[in-house]
């Protein structure tokens, strides 16, 4: 059988040479991920995640949500086949973090779903988490569709499906620094990065033929030690690479420099308000 890949949401790595993907997967690892702890709390809380949890995690990125589902005592799968350095990461991460936790099902890291999905199998997962925020990207919904449209059947029936998204951009300063950067590196006519829509959760779930089940919003401040800080961990999302592409890196690590300058406070921090979304959607 054909393997089941999820694509990661955010753009691939293609631009980036093949030497710093270590070097960008250990800043999205050490400074970025741990941005949005405060939108997998929330959902782990109000889905009450715990020991009789079994969770696919799609896009799992470096392991920080598994961990803290590893913590509550969920049996955890985590998928991630756009970065294997990411995934290496997630490894070292949940190779010493899950033997703290009290997990009873165990964790499995993977970078693809063709083994659940090869031949006849009884539904394995009662939660289904796709973290990564969409809502930049001009094509990330359609997706995010597709990843979902492949794994929710190995979900149970009435299974939560929980989507994240970028919030409105005059409640998320990231996105706008991130789309002033790289919009001035567009070929005219073209939109890689986009203002955040407000029904863009509702319309992967429709497309995936899940039902929508309620939704929330969190606060996911990006907090950085300084700008240098600030410029790795948002060049570790991705979300700059057409315009690396079309500009090169140093013009973009500039340009990033100057955008942060109304969000860097008097002793240097970097600080920049954000909201993020999330949907709970069911599967038929």
């Amino acid at each position: 059988m054909t393997p089941v890949l999820v694509r990661q949401h955010l753009p691939q790595a293609g631009p980036v040479p093949r030497a710093d993907l270590g070097a960008r997967a250990r800043d999205w690892s050490e400074i970025q991920e741990r941005m949005l702890v405060p939108l997998y709390e929330a959902v782990y809380e109000r889905l009450d995640v715990g020991f009789r949890t079994r969770l696919l995690a799609l896009g799992c990125g470096s392991g920080l949500a598994l961990l803290m589902a590893a913590r509550r005592g969920a049996a955890l799968t985590g998928v991630e086949p756009s970065s294997p350095q990411r995934l290496a990461l997630a490894h070292e991460r949940l190779a010493t973090g899950a033997s703290r936790a009290h997990t009873r099902g165990g964790v499995r890291l993977t970078d693809s779903l063709a083994e659940d999905t090869a031949g006849s199998q009884t539904p394995s997962y009662n939660l289904v988490t796709a973290f990564e925020p969409i809502g930049c990207l001009a094509d990330d919904a359609e997706g995010l569709a597709g990843v979902l449209t492949a794994a929710t059947p190995l979900a149970e029936p009435g299974t939560p499906v929980v989507l994240a998204g970028w919030g409105p951009p005059e409640r998320c300063a990231t996105s706008a620094v991130l789309r002033a950067v790289a919009g001035r590196a567009e070929p005219p006519g073209h939109q890689a990065l986009r203002p955040a829509l407000r029904d863009d959760l509702e319309e992967v779930a429709r497309r995936a033929d899940l039902g929508p089940d309620g939704s929330g919003r969190v606060a996911c401040p990006f907090g950085y030690a300084g700008v240098e800080s600030a410029v790795r961990g948002l060049l570790s999302t991705g979300l700059c690479d057409a315009a690396i592409v079309a500009t090169g890196q140093e013009q973009i690590e500039k340009e990033l420099t100057e955008a942060l300058h109304p969000y860097r406070r008097p002793d240097g921090t970097v600080w920049m308000p954000n909201v993020f979304r999330y949907l709970i959607a069911r599967t038929p």
